[in-house]
Parts: C-alpha cells; sequence; structure tokens
C-alpha cells in the first residue's frame, strides 16, 4: 500500500504529487485495471497471446 507522511510547510499539490508517484512505482493501477471486471478464458488467452506478439516485437529491434 502506497503511503506518504506530508512535511510540515509542504503543499497538498506536492503531497498529492509524491503520492501518485509512490503509487505508479508500486504498480497499483495495472493490477487494479487486472482486477476490474471478471475475463472469461477466451479474453485472457486473446490478452497473452496480444502481450506475446507485443513482447515478440520489442525483442526484435
Amino acid at each position: 500500500m502506497a503511503q506518504i507522511i506530508p512535511g510540515e510547510s509542504e503543499g497538498i499539490e506536492s503531497a498529492l504529487r509524491r503520492f501518485k508517484r509512490a503509487v505508479s512505482k508500486a504498480g497499483i493501477f495495472p493490477d487494479m485495471r487486472k482486477h476490474r471486471h471478471f475475463e472469461t478464458p477466451i479474453e485472457k488467452r486473446k490478452r497473452k497471446e496480444l502481450a506475446k506478439h507485443k513482447q515478440g516485437k520489442r525483442r526484435f529491434r
């Protein structure tokens, strides 16, 4: 779980910016999107095949 402690004279904007950075580093958003709704086995297979295809393209650059 991402957590920050704002400083004494730190503004809310900078504290929010630090919190967003901590959340993105922790990888919470992709995990949240993955568990947002039920995924059928066919959808899961298609998603994995697409990821494998993208990974293969990156490998040959």
